[in-house]
């Protein structure tokens, strides 16, 4: 399990403290928040439009983290990371990247907090995503398709296997490889820790406000779940409420071909492909588990958020897994009623929603739905012209290979 010491090797002071902290609130810096307030609060909306399109009685609400200055929710964690990484000393971050979304929100904390930042991002996004690269660079940051040859964790991947795809979780290590070898240097990663997730409930915090000023609340809340922080950020200032006796649904919802929750076992696991992270308590299909090329990029890894997994596995939290196919059809016809392209990772909340909407269709039930729109799409079109193409399918990751992956868990106790 993570040790202090562990986490010393990598993370700052600051960060460490909130990722064992007890305290239920946390201030925000000032320097955080005059940032923040470059995009936030983010908007939520009543999907009119969307409702109308289904015949559901059900009322659909979306909180719109598409309006950060790079498209998704991921600055909401990657300017506090810089932040406590600045004063700490700290004169450079590295870190992983899947879609490209959070590369671009730790370039984009690195450029406005003067720290560099190098970013290993996984070599199947980096060939699907160029455009996302080059809005990485535009904001100073170094950018390599992972698996690389500059680190022993990436010689040792394309030792084994020249054409592999990449994951998160080989990119995780060589990002982990290098923060370990420069005392210059911190890792910065986009989801699955506490301090993560903590930093994106401000996402839900806001959506509970603006909630009661429509004079509604949720029966059911829905948020795409790779590593956990974009579904944490909307879900946990709910499960206060529903902690408390209140009814609300919380749904995760995740790639058929990375069944993480719904497939996955709830066990301690490395959070890299190589074991260079401590141990985390967590639904995982195995940290050395290879994804296909889906093009939700940003829900292609083993694991899920200790906090996630745990609630999950109380039975506190749904977990849905949805095909491919399905999300893309859900994402164009939010897209043709909403006015929003979603990225092909909030297509998995808008199917899981859409869904829901239907079924109180048929029953007749009013229900209100809430979803995050965690990010646009404006730089995924070549995923949609594929599916346009026809080129898109359904994948179900074999249970065998699941199987395979979970046998090399590390053994505990």
């Amino acid at each position: 399990p993570a040790t202090l010491d562990a986490l010393a090797a990598i993370f700052p002071p600051g960060l460490i403290e909130q990722e064992v902290s007890a305290e239920r609130w946390i201030e925000i810096p000032d320097e955080v928040r005059e940032i923040f307030r470059l995009w936030r609060p983010s908007p939520l909306y009543r999907a009119h439009r969307l409702e109308q399109a289904l015949k559901t009685p059900a009322r659909i609400y979306y909180k719109n983290e598409s309006v950060s200055p790079t498209g998704s929710h991921k600055p909401n964690t990657s300017i506090p990371q810089a932040y406590y990484n600045k004063l700490a000393g700290i004169r450079r971050l590295a870190t992983e990247t899947g879609a490209g979304q959070w590369g671009c929100s730790l370039a984009l904390a690195g450029q406005l907090l003067g720290l560099e930042v190098r970013v290993y991002m996984v070599k199947i996004s980096y060939e699907q995503k160029p455009y996302r690269r080059s809005m990485m660079q535009t904001w100073g940051a170094e950018v390599f398709a992972s698996p690389t040859n500059l680190t022993a964790a990436g010689r040792q991947i394309l030792q084994r296997n020249p054409d592999t795809p990449g994951s998160l979780g080989i990119a995780i290590s060589e990002a982990v490889e290098e923060a370990i070898g420069r005392s210059d240097t911190n890792y910065a990663l986009g989801s699955v820790l506490n301090h993560v997730m903590l930093h994106q409930t401000v996402i839900g915090l806001e959506a509970r406000k603006q909630m009661a000023l429509a004079g509604d609340y949720p029966d059911a809340v829905f948020g795409c779940c790779g590593g956990g922080s974009n579904f944490a950020g909307i879900a946990f200032p709910f499960f206060a409420d529903k902690a408390a006796g209140r009814e609300v649904r919380l749904v995760a919802v995740e790639p058929t071909s990375c069944p993480t929750l719904t497939k996955g076992i709830y066990a301690y696991d490395f959070g890299d492909a190589t074991g260079l992270t401590p141990l985390l308590k967590m639904h995982t299909l195995g940290h050395d588990f290879v994804p296909p090329g889906i093009h939700a990029g940003g829900l292609r890894y083993h694991g899920a958020s200790p906090l996630v997994s745990q609630l999950v596995d109380a039975g506190l939290v749904e977990a849905v897994a949805i095909p491919q196919l399905e999300t893309f059809e859900a994402g164009l016809l939010f897209a043709r009623t909403e006015g929003i392209v979603p990225a092909p990772e909030s297509t998995h909340a808008i199917a899981a929603t859409i869904r829901e909407a239907r079924r109180c269709a048929e029953t007749g039930q009013s229900q209100v739905l809430l979803l995050n729109l965690s990010g646009h799409g404006h730089f995924d079109m070549s995923s949609y012209d594929r599916y346009f193409a026809g080129e898109l399918r359904d994948y179900d990751y074999p249970a065998e290979a699941i199987k395979e992956s979970l046998a090399h868990l590390p053994k505990v106790g």
